[in-house]
C-alpha cells in the first residue's frame, strides 16, 4: 500500500498492516465456507468497504443466505433477516410507533432495518410499498416513520437476494431501486468438482459443527480499512476508461449496433459504483492504485442492472449482462 493508504487520517503503518490482515482473514473465513464462490467473496467485501449494497440472484441452494450470515460471524455488527413475502407492509421493515399506557404516548420501536447488517431475502416477493420504504434507507441512510425521520447505523450495508426462477408473486424492482445497488452478483450452478467440495464441506459441519470464532472484525478496524480503500489511487487514463465504457450506452458512434438496444442507457451513478469498486478491489489486492483489470472484472456487476433494453432487444434474447460483456470487449483501456 502507497504512504496515503497507510497514513489514512493518521493511521500508523503497523496499524494499516494490521487491518488489511484482518479483512483478509475475513475474506479466506469466507472462502472456507462457501465453495467455489470467490467471487461473490471478492464483492460482499466490496460492498462492505464502499458502503455499497449488493443484489444476488440465484437459484435456490446457491448459498446466498449463507454468504451473508457467514459475513455477519466476521464482522461485529449487529445484523437482522428479513424474509420478503407478498404480504409484507413498510412497518414490518421500518418498525412502528407503539403506545404505551404507562406513559401516555407512543414510542418507536425500531423494525428489523435498524441494523447494520441486513439481509433482505427474496426483496421481489416485496411489495411496492415496502420496496419503497427499503429505497429511502438505501438511498439516505435514514427511516421516516409517522412525521419522525430516524437515523440508520453506520455502517449500514444491504444484501438483497431474489430468485431469477419463480416469478408468480412477485412485483419486479423499479429501474430507481436497481440503480441503488452497487453490485447486481448473478450466481451460476456449480461444476462437479465443486459440487463434491460442498458434499464434503456439509458432512464435515453435521458431523463436527465449527465453533463460533470470537475474532471478529470490529467496527473501529473496517472504519480504518474504509478509509485506505478510499486513497487507492485512480489514475487519469483508468478514470478515462470508467467513462468511456459508462458513456458507450449512450453515444451511438462508439458501438452503433450495441447502443441500438439500449432503451435508458446508464447513469453517473454507474460511473460512481464502478469507480469505487474498482478502488476496493485493488485495496483487497493489496494494491493502493487501481488497474484497468479491476474495472473490467467489476464493469458488467456494476453497470448491467443500470442498463434498460429495447423491447425489441429483448425479444430478441438480448441481456444486459451480455450487451455490457460486448462493450468491454469494444472499449479498451488506453
Amino acid at each position: 500500500m502507497r504512504e496515503g493508504a497507510r497514513h489514512a487520517e493518521g493511521l500508523p503503518e503497523a496499524a494499516a498492516v494490521a487491518v488489511g490482515g484482518r479483512i483478509g482473514a475475513l475474506a479466506e473465513r469466507l472462502s472456507r465456507g462457501l465453495v467455489g464462490r470467490t467471487p461473490l467473496v471478492q464483492r460482499l467485501l466490496i460492498g462492505l468497504l464502499s458502503g455499497g449494497h449488493l443484489l444476488v440472484e440465484g437459484a435456490p441452494g446457491l448459498a446466498k443466505t449463507r454468504a451473508v450470515k457467514l459475513l455477519s460471524q466476521g464482522i461485529d455488527a449487529s445484523f437482522s433477516r428479513i424474509q420478503c413475502t407478498p404480504d409484507l407492509m413498510p412497518a414490518d421493515l421500518t418498525g412502528t410507533p407503539v403506545f404505551r399506557p404507562d406513559r401516555g404516548s407512543f414510542e418507536f420501536v425500531r423494525g428489523p432495518v435498524f441494523h447494520s447488517l441486513v439481509l433482505v431475502d427474496e426483496i421481489n416477493r416485496a411489495p411496492p410499498k415496502v420496496q419503497s420504504a427499503l429505497l429511502e434507507a438505501m438511498a439516505e441512510g435514514q427511516v421516516t416513520a409517522g412525521g419522525t425521520t430516524y437515523p440508520l447505523p453506520d455502517p449500514f450495508m444491504v444484501v438483497a437476494t431474489q430468485n431469477p426462477i419463480e416469478q408468480e408473486g412477485t412485483f419486479p424492482l423499479p429501474e430507481a431501486q436497481l440503480d441503488r445497488f452497487l453490485l447486481h452478483v448473478v450466481l451460476e450452478l456449480p461444476d462437479a468438482v465443486e459440487e463434491r467440495e460442498i458434499l464434503d464441506l456439509v458432512e464435515r459441519e453435521t458431523i463436527d459443527p465449527a465453533l463460533p470464532q470470537s475474532d471478529r472484525l470490529d467496527l473501529a478496524a473496517l472504519r480504518e480499512a474504509r478509509t485506505a480503500a478510499l486513497q487507492v489511487h485512480l489514475a487519469p487514463a483508468l478514470k478515462d476508461y470508467i467513462v468511456r465504457l459508462v458513456t458507450a450506452t449512450r453515444d451511438p458512434s462508439i458501438a452503433p449496433e450495441l447502443q441500438a438496444a439500449v432503451e435508458h442507457p446508464v447513469s453517473p451513478r454507474g460511473t460512481l459504483a464502478l469507480a469505487a469498486a474498482a478502488k476496493v478491489r485493488a485495496y483487497l489486492a493489496g494494491r493502493d492504485y487501481a488497474l484497468p483489470e479491476d474495472v473490467a472484472e467489476l464493469a458488467t456487476d456494476a453497470l448491467a442492472h443500470r442498463l434498460v433494453l429495447t423491447w425489441r432487444a429483448a425479444a430478441d434474447g438480448e441481456t444486459p449482462r451480455r450487451l455490457i460483456d460486448r462493450l468491454c470487449d469494444r472499449v479498451q483501456p488506453l
